[in-house]
């Protein structure tokens, strides 16, 4: 047996997407794997069915979103022609897929009656050299950069004879559409308000097939983040009110929307990179959600009844043919498929020893309880180095699974250090109370939630107070700054996606305005770390993506060129072409890079000799 390295990127596998076929019988999912030669994620689609060997359906090397036909005969998906993600339609009796789009597609959604396909399409010109004419704030977005004037409207292409009818237009982004039970509307959300950029909106929309103006079915009361056509209901994602807190769940009918009780104080995850979860479902008559619960993510009937728990954090669901599958991570696995909570693939790594993280409940000074993971080697008896990672968000939330993004914990346990993961006020799965805690007072509310843990180690003899050490990335690389800003504990941080100024971010950033209104919200400047730059003196190793717009590389430039005007030990490392996701998704090479760095910058500066 061997331990975790980097380069064991190249060996994980995620499954993905979950569908279950018609009658039940079988799953279609994606693995997605990074190729070393190509330097690029592969996604390719696979089948599971009880009792055989899962079976590679496409050979990718970017194809997604499975989708069965209702009679189960053919999956469409979603394959790149000439960079475009294009629907392709694939015969399970055999033969070859074929391309049935143009013009760039969205997830295909199959009509009740299996003659249509219903998707998003882009909208518009994006001439690359043309000047970028911005009325709103609207104008960019995380990974898709400037948006120009494209917009996302629905289509519906007959699968027979090809043909295709727009159904939207406008200045407007369509949501992904939902069909109703007789095949001749499509419900979906947008946001078509004038001011939608200043004042966040989001309703549920239908428009009928003869292409005439959408309705709106909602009121402003709830901001509305997916709609869901589930036999004859009509179950809705969003906030109550301002876009703060959980995610809630509510049903739509000719007298508007009503809160589904779920019974829990938790959080909806409707599923985003990073934050797993999967789009509720009916199975039984009962309505299926995922909810996020003490950092892993749940599968729970309405109201309240869990359906997936335990050590498993759900990342898709699909229910079909009185039938469920889903996909969960556990602390051996990136993620394997279940039918009926039946296993159908392995893709834990079988030669690999992990070292078993323990569950901690801390104490703030306030009384407030943090609970954390700490990863160690357990035959360690003397204090050692310890590392603290703070998680994103800040409604984000360390889970006690299997982590295939940061390869260096387990690589730092075996070279002798201790990783301390927590979820502070603020994280999901706590509660709402918990979870808006820190709404308004980033740094001063929640600093504490990461030093008394530290405290408690060091009384405990597990860390060594002159060789601590603290990183994270987006609100981890900002607390990464503010902690090393704050306090003289750290002998080495490592923000990175780092957010330094919020002022400057509030206006650069494509989330900028809703960060200052809703989750800032307060006095920027004391919040943010560059005010209190002046107090660091740990060696700072700063990363960052060249084309982040959710935290902007500015942010880690003025971070950087501080500490470098001050005389502080720092390194900026850049990465060409990567967004603020990059280090789940972007390319391989960057991402090994990512963890390498990592784990040099603390052997250097903490340990005293470069790996």
């Amino acid at each position: 047996m061997s331990r975790l390295s980097p380069n064991d990127l190249f060996r994980i596998a995620v499954p993905g997407d979950p569908q279950v076929r018609p009658d039940g019988g079988a799953v279609a999912y994606t693995v997605t794997t990074a190729d070393r030669d190509a330097d690029e994620n592969r996604c390719e689609l696979w089948l599971a069915e009880p009792g055989r060997e899962p079976r590679r359906l496409t050979s990718g090397p970017s194809d997604q979103a499975p989708r069965w036909s209702p009679d189960g005969r053919t999956l469409a998906f979603l394959r790149p022609v000439d960079g475009k993600p294009q629907i392709h339609l694939l015969p399970m009796d055999g033969g070859e897929p074929r391309v049935v789009t143009t013009e760039g597609a969205g997830t295909p959604v199959w009509s009740p009656d299996g003659r249509r396909l219903a998707f998003t399409a882009p909208h518009g010109e994006a001439e690359p050299h043309a000047p970028v004419v911005a009325d709103t704030l609207e104008y960019k977005a995380d990974g898709a950069g400037l948006l120009r004037d494209l917009r996302a409207h629905l289509v519906v292409v007959d699968v027979d004879s090809g043909e295709w009818r727009r159904l939207t237009g406008g200045d407007f982004h369509a949501g992904e559409p939902a069909w109703s039970p007789d095949g001749q509307q499509l419900a979906f959300v947008s946001s078509m308000e004038p001011d939608r950029d200043l004042t966040p909106d989001g309703a549920v929309y239908v428009v009928g097939l003869d292409e005439g103006e959408p309705k709106r079915l909602t009121d402003p009361g709830v901001i509305c983040m997916g709609v869901w056509w589930l036999g004859e209901r009509v179950v809705v994602a969003g906030f109550k009110g301002d876009p703060i807190g959980h995610t809630r769940l509510f049903e739509l009918d000719a007298t508007g929307l009503t809160e589904i009780e779920t019974g829990l104080d938790r959080n909806v995850m409707v599923g985003a990179p990073g934050y797993p979860g999967a789009s509720p479902v009916v199975l039984g008559g009962e309505l299926l959600f995922c909810a996020r619960d003490g950092g892993l993510t749940h599968l729970f009937a309405a109201p309240g009844r869990t359906r997936v728990g335990g050590e498993n954090s759900v990342m898709g669901v699909s229910a079909a043919g009185g039938h469920l599958a889903y996909v969960a991570a556990t602390p051996g696995s990136p993620g394997d498929v279940y039918l009926d909570d039946r296993r159908l693939t392995d893709h834990a790594l079988p030669d690999v020893e992990l070292f078993p993280l323990e569950r901690r409940v801390f104490t703030a000074p306030d009384g407030t309880a943090v609970e954390g993971f700490l990863l160690r080697d357990p035959a360690l008896k003397e204090p050692g180095p310890l590392l603290l990672d703070v998680h994103g968000g800040p409604h984000n939330a360390w889970a006690p699974v299997f982590d295939g993004v940061h390869l260096y914990h387990q690589v730092l346990a075996a070279r002798g250090w201790s990783v301390l993961t927590l979820n502070p006020r603020g994280s999901d799965g706590y509660g709402e109370a918990f979870y808006t805690a820190a709404i308004g007072a980033w740094g001063l509310k929640d600093a504490d939630d990461f030093l008394s843990p530290l405290d408690d180690l060091v009384r405990e003899g597990v860390a060594d107070p002159d060789r601590l050490a603290v990183t994270g990335y987006s609100y981890g690389g900002y607390m990464t700054c503010w902690l090393s800003a704050t306090t003289d504990r750290f002998k080495a941080a490592i923000p990175g996606g780092c957010v330094s100024d919020l002022t400057s971010m509030s206006g650069t950033s494509d989330a900028g305005y809703f960060l200052k209104m809703f989750e800032c919200c307060g006095d920027l400047a004391a919040q943010s770390p560059l005010t209190h730059v002046a107090g660091v003196t740990a060696p700072t190793l700063v990363l960052h993506g060249e084309r982040d717009d959710r935290c902007p590389v500015g942010q880690a430039e003025q971070w950087f060129a501080a500490l470098r005007e001050r005389g502080v030990p720092a390194r900026l490392v850049r990465y060409p072409g990567g967004s603020h996701l990059f280090i789940l998704n972007g390319r391989p090479s960057h991402r090994i890079d990512y963890n390498e760095r990592i784990v040099a910058w603390l052997e250097q500066w903490v340990i005293g000799s470069e790996s």
